[in-house]
């Protein structure tokens, strides 16, 4: 694969909006689960970037899990709440966000809106000041008819909600949530920590992988909507032309066992254990991408798909489902492949056909490698997501991206 040019990360772009003399905002950050996925990265992104002279950050999640554990580890102000009643919860939660007198409260997942929003009556009951509060939709997932209505009910008690796509923009519109202000904010990544991510080789001879065997990586959380079980189905086709591919399957999640099984099942023993590597959750995530000839994100959902973001970033080609938010970010046979959900037939010919035709796979990679430049950097993600954050101290609306990602104001 052709390395990733050096130049430019995210130079030259809007500075961060000044602050009135003296002030720092006390932001917390409502996280509805500590485990991982893409957001809890974006989440762990924006508070790595939030210049403490600018912040005070705390990060309050509805459950432990090792996004908590990685923050802790961090040094940032971290707490869990873990308590299986939204009351208590809520209760529990405006108690907190009275004694760090917040000023923004920034929810993150379905729970931490439905807790957030009543935390915030609690406050406001008690202190006659309403912090203002943004939400960040990160899901596509269908909402029972309840879910719907509640969240239809809340949404005016919530300032702004950020869409990470213009999928879910659609979907909060469809499901009446246009009440309120809502921005669209791709998730970005840290384009250095992946353009500059070396250690393939290491990865390969950790896995007792050739360094000229075909790999394909996937990552993300083993659940459900991620489709693994779809990849896997196309394994043995893709096995069956190219006997030396290795597929690193990498995340974790509630779905582990019956994908092992699932792999079992599909593939001779002997080809399971050879060809199919289950990782669990990785720090080296830059690492494995850089060890890897083709990245597949097989959904049957997506809001966004931050995963595809970071194998372009680290200049891989990308093979996904046509689905959600990915639409937005790949063009099928321009800058990645899309395929149909839930097709093993189509996926397996799509990871041959990149296996086969390395400069094909080349060029789709150095072209998702210059969009991911273009429109993902995470500094534009925060610089849009602290204007948000200023609005609670009197900032410019203009200076806020809209439903379609446009501000009306330059900074």
């Amino acid at each position: 694969m052709t390395k990733p040019k050096a130049g430019e990360r995210c130079g030259g772009r809007t500075p961060a909006v000044p602050l009135p003399d003296g002030t720092r905002l006390r932001v917390v950050q409502l996280l509805a689960t500590g485990t991982n996925g893409g957001a809890q990265e974006s989440v762990v992104s924006t508070v790595l970037r939030l210049d403490p002279s600018r912040h005070e950050t705390h990060v309050i999640s509805l459950s432990h899990g090792s996004t908590m554990a990685r923050l802790q580890r961090l040094g940032y102000a971290t707490e869990v709440i873990e308590e299986p009643s939204d009351v208590r919860s809520a209760e529990l939660l405006a108690e907190r966000l009275i004694q760090l007198n917040a000023q923004v409260l920034h929810a993150h997942m379905y729970r931490a809106e439905v807790v957030g929003v009543a935390a915030l009556d609690i406050v406001e009951q008690r202190t006659g000041h309403r912090p203002y509060m943004v939400s960040t939709v990160h899901s596509s997932r269908f909402r029972s008819p309840a879910d719907r209505e509640l969240l239809e009910r809340i949404t005016p008690k919530i300032n702004r909600l950020i869409a990470v796509s213009d999928a879910i923009v659609e979907k909060l519109v469809a499901e009446g949530r246009d009440t309120t202000a809502i921005s669209r904010i791709y998730n970005g990544v840290d384009l250095e920590r992946f353009d500059e991510a070396t250690g393939g080789e290491a990865i390969r001879a950790e896995l007792d992988i050739p360094a000229d065997a075909p790999l394909a990586v996937v990552v993300g959380r083993l659940e459900p909507e991620k489709g693994h079980p779809t990849l896997i189905e196309a394994w043995p086709v893709v096995h069956h032309h190219f006997p030396s591919a290795h597929l690193l399957v990498v995340g974790e999640g509630s779905e582990r066992d019956r994908l092992e099984g699932l792999a079992a099942a599909h593939l001779r023993a002997e080809i399971c254990c050879a060809s199919v590597h289950f990782l669990g959750r990785r720090e080296d995530v830059p690492q494995i991408l850089a060890a890897a000839d083709v990245v597949v994100m097989p959904s049957y959902r997506e809001a966004q798909g931050l995963a595809i973001v970071e194998a372009l970033a680290a200049n891989r080609p990308v093979i996904a489902s046509n689905v959600g938010g990915i639409p937005e970010m790949i063009r099928s046979g321009e800058n990645g492949m899309l395929v149909p959900s839930q097709d093993p037939s189509a996926l397996a010919s799509a990871i041959a056909l990149l296996f086969r035709d390395r400069a094909l796979a080349d060029k789709l990679a150095s072209a998702g490698h210059a969009l991911v430049h273009e429109k993902f950097c995470v500094d534009d993600m925060l610089r849009d997501i602290e204007a948000i954050y200023l609005l609670a101290v009197g900032g410019t609306a203009g200076q806020v991206p809209d439903r379609h990602g446009v501000r009306s104001a330059h900074q």
